[in-house]
């Protein structure tokens, strides 16, 4: 698999609005009302993580989790990150 060039990744961007590229990760901070909240979100990213072969980075800070999402075995962003990223906002 590929990593998006320039321009594929900014077009991708379009179906993740909420989502940002950092440092050449494709970032985004969930708010929830407490740390059990949050938890539950985990436990169902950690489901779609598994599914999907493809995991990743997270900090979880009480009511937040940040999650950071790169192909390191294509060197960059590919659709991986794009569908796992999407799926999280489904579970919102």
């Amino acid at each position: 698999m590929l990593a998006f060039s320039a321009t594929e990744v900014t077009s991708q961007l379009t179906r993740v609005p909420d989502w940002k590229v950092e440092n050449g990760e494709l970032v985004r901070t969930f708010q929830f009302e407490d740390f059990r909240a949050s938890m539950r979100f985990m436990n169902q990213i950690a489901d779609l993580a598994e599914e999907a072969a493809h995991h990743p980075d997270i900090d979880i800070r009480y009511s937040r989790v940040r999650l950071a999402l790169v192909t390191h075995d294509a060197g960059g962003l590919t659709d991986k990150d794009f569908d796992l990223a999407a799926q999280a906002d489904k579970l919102l």
